[in-house]
């Protein structure tokens, strides 16, 4: 089956960046959300990234024009996805708001259309309605998803082979990387590194071992080339398994205990600290608007993927 039509369900941070990803894509993209608000201006944080892009050389400005073209704003679920291949869920991550979009979404899709659910840790099988189960699946994407090219592809339990398939191919035509699991994995790879890493930051901060800035010292300084080049298990293959072996027998490091609560992140959120929404979180981030921070975030994700696409194709042709 081919994905040409494509609703996105949800026009907040992912869903208005995921209808750029299928517009990117060739794919013509109706976008969804049930608040106004957020609808209207999902138009304006489209054009913004086009032009980031357009800015870093990634995108020729004639093609932004036909991609901005290719997106629909939808103010009806029932209209935005009457047509769709493929239906793409979007919204919080509540399951009794996500069951109610399913039901929506089962009441006006085609028969055919495949679902695919943006959520990181709910399992949403058991909302999707039983009919169309053969033809959902996970596809979870990391922010800003028009740069950051890994997806997580994960069926459920009555989800049919050809429906992963269809959406590896999709996206692997992107020029995107999807990583295929068998199964739903809570987290996947990458967002339950990312718990770990947060728990032992904040344990760092709680004991008073390091502060925000050391930690993201340590991380751009000792982490980051090695982990860009090498990955973290061939990492430890250039470290030696018996030192890594060695390192655990020594039992020196044992992991935070998640209690489900941060003392550090409630007196940062108590404060009004909230992230660059606010104007601080760990850091202080002035009057400097949030548009301009996330447009200069990616300009220089932007550049490293393509100094880092150079470096690997290099390390390939060796």
């Amino acid at each position: 089956m081919a994905i040409e039509t494509v609703a996105v369900i949800g026009a907040g941070t992912m869903g208005h960046a995921l209808a750029l990803v299928h517009a990117l894509g060739g794919c013509r993209v109706a976008l969804h959300d049930r608040d106004e608000a957020v609808l209207a201006r999902a138009g304006g944080q489209i054009a913004a990234a086009c032009e980031t892009l357009i800015d870093a050389g990634a995108l020729d400005p004639a093609r932004a024009a036909v991609v901005q073209d290719a997106i629909t704003m939808a103010p009806a679920l029932s209209a935005a996805v009457s047509g769709a291949d493929l239906v793409v869920e979007a919204v919080v991550e509540t399951a009794e708001v996500k069951r109610a979009v399913f039901d929506e979404i089962d009441r006006h899709a085609p028969e055919q259309a495949i679902i695919a659910s943006n959520t990181s840790y709910l399992d949403i099988f058991p909302l999707v309605p039983e009919v169309r189960q053969p033809r959902a699946a996970i596809a979870h994407w990391y922010t800003p998803p028009y740069i950051v090219d890994l997806v997580d592809l994960a069926p459920g339990p009555a989800t049919r082979p050809e429906t992963t398939e269809a959406l590896r191919r999709l996206y692997a035509g992107f020029g995107k990387v999807p990583l295929m699991f068998d199964r739903l994995v809570p987290g996947y790879v990458a967002n339950r590194l990312q718990a770990a890493l947060n728990l032992e930051c904040l344990r760092m901060i709680e004991e008073g071992w390091a502060d925000a800035e050391d930690i993201d010292l340590s991380i751009r300084h000792g982490l980051v080339h090695r982990l860009a080049v090498q990955g973290h298990m061939r990492k430890m293959d250039f470290t030696g398994l018996e030192m890594v072996r060695n390192g655990i027998a020594s039992r020196m490091y044992q992991p935070p205990e998640n209690t489900g609560c941060s003392p550090v992140l409630e007196r940062l959120i108590a404060a009004g600290r909230t992230g660059i929404r606010s104007g601080a979180g760990f850091f202080d981030y002035g009057d400097t608007a949030p548009d301009v921070l996330c447009r200069d975030r990616d300009l220089r994700l932007l550049q490293l993927k393509a100094q880092l696409r150079d470096i690997m194709e290099g390390q390939e042709s060796d």
